[in-house]
Formats: C-alpha cells, structure tokens, sequence
C-alpha cells in the first residue's frame, strides 16, 4: 500500500512554547486510506488536518506528500542521470491536490452555486468554462442538487451548501480530501445528508482524512481512528478496536463520555 502523506515529529508551539498544539506526531495515510481523527475540544484535531496542507504553518517537522517534504522553501530532486537538484516547492500546486472542507462552507455569497463551483478550475487549472460547467454539474447532480446550480448560498440550508462545499473541492480533482468537522456546523437533521455524500467518497476510495466529533460515523467509514489529546496521538487502531477495546486510560475516558 503506498503512503501518499508522512508525518514525522510534528510539531506546532505557540507562545513561544507555552502552548503546544502539536506535540511530535506522526502518522501515514495510505492511498485510498479513511482516517478518522477523534479526541476532545483542543487536542490538536483540527491543527493537524490543517498542518497537512500548511494552512498553519508547522513549528518542526515533516510533511512528505507524494515523495515531497512540503514544509521545506526547496526540495531535492533526483533527476534520472543521478543528480541531484534543489527545486523550490511550490506549495499552492501540493495544496489543489488536497481537498479542504471546513466546518463553516467559505461559498461566495455574492455568486451563484455554479460560479462557486466553477472559478477555481477556470482560474487555477485553465479548464474551459464550458468543461467546467458541465463537470460541476455532474457532481451537482451526484448530491441531488442540481436543480440549485443557479441559487445563490443565501438560499441554501446548512447542509445544502456543505454538499456543495464538498462537490467543489471535488472540481479541482484531489488526490485526498480533508474533512475539518464537516457537520460541527449543521442543524441535527441535515447532517445525515453531509455525512452520507463523504460514505460515498470513502466507498469510491478516495484518500480521507475526517476530524469528526460524529462517533457513530467515525467508526462506521473509517479504515482507522486516531485519538488525539494534548497534541500527540495518544492510539490509534482499527474503529473496532479503539471503540470497543482502547487500550489507553485517556481513551476510555473520553469515549466513556461521548458514547
């Protein structure tokens, strides 16, 4: 199974070391690999999903996506004579690569659900408008929303415009998608909805990482759950494993209390 993401020793400090949102973590996600990240309000959750594309900036560390550390200004290149080259990374080209969605939907709401849909593959990736409308209506049309291509985010329920902040990361093609709490956000009765288009993704095989206060969810989709708390994976197994036989103190009581 191939590793597409390598965390090594991450660390996150603020205040100059006071508060250690990130303690030295390190995980690998596998290509087609689900993994739920579970623990209590600031264990590093949200940090970590966030650190795996640099929207916050690591401390120390390691994030070797796709062969590259991205946390490196340059990285070196093997060319195919065996020389080596020092090639300047270019983090926004790693970052269309990973799908981002938030707890809040961050639509436009000065445009309509297609241009949402739309203006990143035309702007960023050069796709034609006409390619780029019919592909976001395809994938409209696999979350039953269709028929909204034209409203604009005002006029959406919560869980209308998180389908459709799930569908337009989906546009830039990602090799993994990163979920940030995606129902934290939503009235009870729409989150069924949300988390049964990520089930969908996760079924097709594509590479998720879900931070999810959702235990139920947690254990049904993923491959693997890891528990955080005081910034460092405290376990990680199997959702049988961690839901019916934690093997750490801090596990039990946690999952003593949500469950």
């Amino acid at each position: 199974m191939s590793t597409i993401i390598s965390v090594r020793n991450l660390k996150k400090y603020y205040n100059k070391g006071a508060i250690k949102a990130l303690d030295g973590v390190s995980v690998d996600i596998h290509k087609g690999d689900a993994v739920a990240i579970i623990g209590p309000s600031g264990s590093g959750k949200s940090t970590l999903l966030r650190s795996l594309n640099l929207l916050e900036e690591p401390t120390d560390g390691e994030i070797i996506f796709n062969g590259v550390d991205i946390t490196k200004k340059k990285s070196v290149v093997i060319n195919d004579d065996g020389t080596k080259v020092k090639m300047k990374i270019n983090i926004d080209k790693h970052r269309q690569k990973m799908g981002m969605v938030f707890q809040h939907f961050n639509l436009f709401p000065h445009k309509n659900i297609l241009e949402n849909m739309t203006i990143a593959p035309i702007q960023v990736k050069g796709m034609n408008k006409d390619e780029a409308e019919a592909k976001a209506m395809k994938l409209l049309e696999r979350v039953s929303l269709a028929d909204r291509a034209m409203a604009y985010p005002i006029q959406l329920s919560g869980g209308q415009k998180q389908r459709i902040a799930i569908v337009r990361a989906l546009m830039m093609e990602p090799e993994v998608m990163l979920f940030d709490e995606p129902t934290s956000a939503l009235d009870p009765e729409m989150v069924g909805e949300v988390l049964d288009v990520i089930k969908g993704l996760v079924k097709e095989g594509m590479t998720s990482v879900i931070v999810t206060h959702e235990m139920g969810f947690a254990r049904e989709v993923s491959d693997r759950v890891l528990f955080m708390d005081e910034g460092i994976i405290m376990e990680q197994g199997k959702p049988e494993d961690i839901f019916n036989n934690p093997q750490e103190a801090r596990t039990k009581s946690f999952l003593s209390k949500v469950l």
